[in-house]
């Protein structure tokens, strides 16, 4: 079979060439003029103050943190399903992961377990707006109100993605990814957005080898800036950005509105909230089918297809060795997650002929061995 269809890509064109030629003939590659209106441009479209560039969503994650004094010992509490780097991010600082399960419907961190795991030593949540899906900002802010707690938002995979008619990033200090699969691109680069200025200042000497002025260096700083290249591609896809979320929330209520077999479930929805579909994320039932015969079913047919993700943070290797453990870590919600979830296509690139032919595929899938 010829058909390939990917479980995503980026999406780039000529306008996004001619923005890399322009740096190229400026002369200026490294941070300069693209990244400040790249910056200044992604703040008002989120809708803060600030914004700082860094070089990737890593270490978006990582010189937040840094900037908002997680020292060790301290406890961050976040959730175990979603990318390692969230909690490593944790790690970085010598601080203590502590991870709180997650909403069965949403996939995101569950307020009421996060209130479980508050201790003394707790000092920031990071909620992670998985999949595209806000996480429940309300009751997390309430939380860290009531408790002096910080709010970090992990928005790399929800560029756009809305609570209560505000955007994600806005909330907390938001850290967002633009690696190649992300709903826009830099190639690699990440963002950290927020409205203190004491935050925005910190982020950017960490950025930057500590600088305060040329060769004054003020505090212990890294090579962590975004290049003008970087910038001149997101200057470009941010302006796509909300024609890119449109495309992947059309695509997804097709595909929600096709799917018809016993024992899937397709993607939730919370109301007053933007859901941008980074993953479009089925769950399949435990007793009703085999989640491996299905991907293998659908990608000898051509559909890409991928589990995100199959191990909490908690089970893998690393967290091991540090004592995470089931006896020590109670998330039976997303331990349940890691064996059902599946992720489809979604992306913006999809043709109607594409969407049709998953959702026949997948409706002509039971009985099939």
């Amino acid at each position: 079979m010829n058909r390939h269809i990917s479980i995503a890509r980026p999406i780039t064109a000529e306008e996004e060439l001619k923005a890399i030629e322009e740096v190229l003939n400026s002369g200026m590659l490294a941070q300069g003029r693209a990244v400040s209106e790249f910056e200044n441009l992604f703040s008002e479209y989120i809708g803060v103050k600030n914004a700082t560039a860094v070089s990737n969503g890593t270490v978006a994650l990582d010189v937040a943190l840094k900037a908002l004094e997680i020292r060790e010992d301290d406890e961050v509490i976040t959730t175990p399903f979603t990318f390692i780097s969230t909690a490593n991010s944790i790690l970085y600082q010598k601080a203590k992961p502590v991870f709180a399960d997650v909403d069965e419907r949403t996939f995101n961190i569950n307020p009421e377990d996060v209130l479980n795991k508050i201790t003394a030593k707790t000092k920031a949540i990071i909620g992670v707006h998985l999949f595209g899906h806000p996480f429940d900002v309300k009751a997390i802010q309430e939380i860290c109100e009531d408790h002096k707690l910080l709010l970090v938002e992990d928005c790399a995979q929800a560029h756009g993605s809305e609570y209560r008619g505000k955007k994600v990033g806005s909330f907390g200090t938001g850290c967002f990814s633009f690696y190649p699969t992300k709903n826009i691109t830099t190639g690699e680069g990440g963002i950290i957005t927020t409205n203190n200025d004491q935050v925005t200042e910190s982020c950017r000497l960490l950025r930057n080898h500590g600088q305060s002025s040329k060769y004054f260096h003020t505090v212990l700083g890294y090579n962590y800036r975004m290049t003008d290249i970087q910038a001149a591609i997101g200057i470009v896809q941010l302006k796509k950005l909300d024609g890119f979320n449109n495309k992947r929330i059309q695509n997804a209520h097709y595909l929600n509105r096709h799917i018809k077999v016993d024992g899937i479930i397709t993607p939730h929805k919370e109301n007053k909230v933007k859901h941008v579909y980074h993953q479009y994320v089925l769950t399949i039932g435990e007793n009703s089918m085999d989640r491996e015969k299905f991907m293998k079913y659908l990608s000898a047919r051509g559909i890409g297809c991928a589990v995100h993700y199959p191990i909490p943070i908690y089970k893998q290797p690393l967290y091991q060795k540090l004592s995470y453990t089931d006896e020590n870590v109670n998330c039976p919600v997303a331990g349940k997650l890691a064996n059902i979830v599946l992720s489809l296509p979604v992306h913006p690139a999809l043709t109607a002929e594409d969407l049709k032919y998953i959702a026949d595929t997948i409706n002509n899938f039971e009985g099939v061995e």
